[in-house]
């Protein structure tokens, strides 16, 4: 997964928090209202809501199970080619130290 994407994932996922923490806002303020058509509603958003949190919960853990992929696959890569990850990491620090600098 590019860095691009999980960008675009993290802020669909916050997105779809504030839609559903909106949401939940809105059925607390019109549950007094007695009207048949808007407790329909108010029961259908209740029903969405419920659905687009599991999603929540799903994406959440799928993330979680790509990290800890990313993470095993690096700790391999660093035991089998550890000048390799020395090299990359000070590259790394160089690289930062120059834009560091640069302000």
């Amino acid at each position: 997964m590019t860095e691009t994407t999980a960008v675009a994932r993290q802020q669909l996922l916050s997105d779809l928090k504030a839609v559903v923490a909106d949401s939940e806002e809105l059925l607390k303020a019109t549950a007094g209202a007695a009207d048949e058509r808007a407790a329909a509603a108010r029961a259908r958003v209740a029903e969405s809501l419920r659905a687009v949190k599991g999603k929540i919960g799903e994406i959440d853990s799928e993330v979680l199970d790509r990290l800890n992929e990313a993470a095993k696959a690096t700790d391999e890569y660093v035991h089998e080619h550890p000048w390799g990850a020395v090299g990359i990491a000070a590259a790394a620090g160089l690289l930062v130290g120059v834009l560091i600098s640069r302000r």
